[in-house]
């Protein structure tokens, strides 16, 4: 409980200097919970947040896209080696250019087929718009739409995503970008249903996560936690959009995109039911998802070190040292209490997520910590300093309840 009360009190600062609107946090631990929720859902209404508020938890949607993959490959309806051309034949004969920030007409061909295992480790030879500077980056805006909630259909996003060319060889190095919201299109493709009923029937659904979905319920949208981020004098205000220009008007309940790289929304105790999974072996209460094995090989490092080494995002290079990507998480190999990503022992997983969430599974003691904010600052924002305050509460949060 003193923990419980020092995250509490710690977070309240960062809320009380405008750094941050509001965070709920959660600590899970030989199956005791402490909580700790700080500010507000909605500043101008005066709403709180609380333990059952309801946050889009973005690239922390990746890991749960990936354990679905996984679970067809248990059931033997997909290898890892195995190209994805079987499933979309749009991706039969790639491109790949010769400088990332080149000419679109300067490629060369693939040098062979992308393969499930790239698209889990991001090694596709995909991206994102946001990460580049050459026409590549108006080309991937110009086809896909919005990164979120995009009004192009599943089927022409994938048919459109395989006429650009790629970054890199495939298989040659790791480029975070929409490799996962592929990976969630080709499960629907398999199934013969949309990714959300996907991921209902497969995971929420068995786990009891009440709460976790691309589109909020209207019963439910008062417990929604608003967007907030900065002006450009770093002054907390509400948000009229979701990352790259998506607008915050109610999703289309028919709209048939569905961002498996980072569209659901989440709650604290939803997203602890999911973690679990990583420090229990593949099952959760007795419901199991994946195989002991094929856990195990998630939570293992699959980038070589040249990779490691060679992996560039926001501009820093993560995996250099002492810390690897597993099949859909990061994993920590040597452990530093000074980096965000590595603060757990040796094998912990993780992955954040841009609108400010974060969690971590740690096998070594079998704990969970999850942390749920809305704090949308674009790069050119982090850039100037602006909105980074989300991190060092992060940070605060870990370091508290590892206490």
């Amino acid at each position: 409980m003193t923990a419980q009360i020092e995250v509490a009190s710690a977070l309240q600062k960062v809320v009380d200097a405008g750094e941050l609107a509001g965070a709920a946090t959660l600590a899970w631990r030989n199956g005791k919970i402490q909580t700790a929720c700080v500010g507000w859902r909605d500043v101008e209404e005066r709403l709180p947040i609380e333990r059952d508020t309801i946050f889009r938890i973005a690239s922390m949607t990746k890991p749960i896209t990936s354990v679905a993959a996984l679970m067809l490959l248990d059931e033997g309806r997909i290898a890892l080696t195995e190209p994805i051309s079987r499933y979309a034949p749009e991706f039969s004969h790639m491109r790949v250019l010769r400088s990332p920030g080149g000419s679109l007409e300067d490629t060369d061909p693939a040098e062979r087929s992308i393969t499930f295992e790239d698209l889990l480790t991001h090694r596709a030879g995909l991206t994102y718009a946001d990460f580049q500077r050459g026409p590549i980056a108006q080309a991937y805006r110009e086809a896909l739409g919005r990164d979120i909630d995009s009004d192009v259909t599943p089927d022409d996003w994938i048919a459109r995503l395989a006429k650009l060319p790629l970054i890199g060889q495939p298989g040659s190095a790791m480029y975070y970008g929409c490799s996962t919201d592929l990976l969630g299109f080709l499960i629907a493709r398999i199934e013969g249903v949309p990714l959300g009923t996907v991921l209902r029937r497969r995971i929420f659904d068995p786990l009891g996560m009440k709460d976790t979905s691309f589109c909020v319920p209207r019963e439910k949208r008062n417990r929604r936690a608003c967007a907030y981020g900065f002006d450009e004098e770093g002054r907390l205000i509400k948000r009229t959009t979701w990352g790259s220009g998506v607008v915050v008007a109610e999703r289309p309940e028919d709209m048939a995109y569905e961002s498996g790289g980072a569209g659901l929304w989440s709650t604290l105790d939803d997203y602890l039911k999911f973690a679990r999974i990583l420090v229990g072996g593949g099952q959760v209460d007795g419901v199991r998802l994946l195989r002991p094995e094929t856990l195990a090989m998630m939570v293992t490092n699959q980038l070589t070190d040249s990779q490691r080494a060679n992996s560039v995002l926001l501009g820093r290079k993560p995996f250099a040292v002492g810390r690897g990507f597993g099949l859909g998480v990061s994993v920590v190999l040597e452990t530093d209490r000074s980096d965000l990503m590595r603060r757990g022992g040796v094998g912990t997983v993780s992955w954040p997520g841009a609108f400010g969430g974060w969690w971590q599974a740690d096998p070594n003691d079998g704990s969970v910590l999850i942390f749920l904010s809305h704090n949308m600052v674009d790069l050119a924002q982090m850039a100037q300093g602006i909105g980074l305050g989300v991190w060092g509460a992060i940070e605060t949060f870990q370091t508290l309840a590892a206490a």
